[in-house]
């Protein structure tokens, strides 16, 4: 195990296939606490840093990374740091379309290589799932199909979970998609991920089960 933001484990290729990573806080403090040197570690290192974020929270997103050394306007105005809300984002025409997010996903982690930056490092709040909107349910799934994409690219790929939100069955399956996880404030290699070609058979198993309740109510 690691502290967070001190690992090696967090820069370019040192993380190989452990770069999609879980991180769970019980506050935003802490969030900001244990990741403020990941974040000034990816500026360091010549990485594009691209953040998903709760609307509500951005402005003290972006207080929380100039108090952490980075040049905000300068990293936006570069092209260097995106941080964009959620309906800019995962939440695109008020809903969560799995395949079109998927696919700018990819196309964001190739935007650093391809713009000069070393890397992109991907940060973003889940809490977006628990907002009712069509599509929000497919959570695990995408954090299930991630795990083909990522290892394609350099630089981490972090997914925040604010612990007083969420239930114990999305935690569980949240640590079950990740490979790397941040708990306690130590970045560690997570005993309880599976494949995803083997959770996403049981996905759909899943999915078959409720549909064939959904018939005979």
């Amino acid at each position: 195990m690691e502290p967070a933001g001190h690992s090696p484990q967090f820069t370019g290729t040192a993380t190989s296939h452990h770069r999609h990573i879980c991180a769970f806080f019980n506050s935003i403090d802490e969030q900001h606490r244990i990741l403020r040197p990941f974040i000034k570690d990816g500026f360091d290192r010549g990485g594009k840093a691209y953040h998903y974020v709760d609307p509500e929270l951005r402005e003290e997103h972006l207080r929380w990374l100039a108090n952490a050394g980075v040049d905000v306007q300068e990293a936006m105005a570069t092209g260097q740091l995106e941080v964009q809300p959620w309906q800019d984002s995962t939440l695109r025409e008020g809903r969560f379309d799995l395949d079109a997010w998927l696919a700018s996903f990819e196309h964001l982690l190739q935007s650093g290589p391809a713009e000069g930056y070393a890397h992109t490092n991907f940060m973003g709040h889940m809490e977006w799932a628990l907002i009712d909107l069509p599509g929000t349910g497919d959570l695990i799934e995408y954090e299930t199909r991630v795990n083909h994409v990522i290892p394609k690219y350099e630089g981490p790929v972090i997914c925040t979970y604010d612990l007083t939100k969420f239930g114990a069955s999305v935690v569980m399956d949240a640590l079950r998609t990740h490979p790397a996880v941040i708990i306690g404030g130590l970045l560690q290699e997570n005993p309880f991920f599976v494949p995803p070609d083997q959770l996403l058979l049981e996905i759909r198993e899943r999915q078959s089960v409720g549909m064939s309740e959904g018939t005979t109510r």
